[in-house]
């Protein structure tokens, strides 16, 4: 596929910003499905004032075992299947599909032995 520049409209500023032909490539091959909705400044401003890494806390995964974990980072990533956004508690591996709640828990129950609790 051939990629070339876009022009795109910053969400946060108003401003106009070039989302180029090489960031597209880069964009498609990690599986990103949306084009980006910051200006560069302003992406790097709200990086800035976010925690190096996003705190989770509560019970863990339905069917784990239930109880509190404490904190978790939590890594974002697209789902493999539907697209959406997904917040992981593991750093994803480009080689391995990552699904949202949703998607995975369609995909254990499809599996055999998947599901534990019926």
């Amino acid at each position: 596929m051939e990629y070339q520049d876009k022009t795109l409209n910053c969400i946060e500023c108003g401003g106009t910003f070039t989302f180029t032909a090489t960031q597209q490539q880069y964009h498609q091959e990690k599986g990103y499905t949306s084009e980006p909705k910051r200006c560069p400044p302003c992406r790097a401003a709200r990086k800035s004032a976010m925690p190096a890494t996003t705190r989770v806390a509560g019970p863990g995964p339905a069917g784990s075992g239930g109880g509190p974990r404490g904190d978790r980072s939590s890594f974002e990533a697209v789902c493999a299947e539907c697209g959406q956004k997904a917040s992981v508690p593991f750093r994803p591996n480009p080689d391995r599909p990552v699904y949202c709640d949703q998607c995975f828990r369609k995909h254990r129950q499809g599996r055999p032995g998947g599901s534990r609790h019926g």
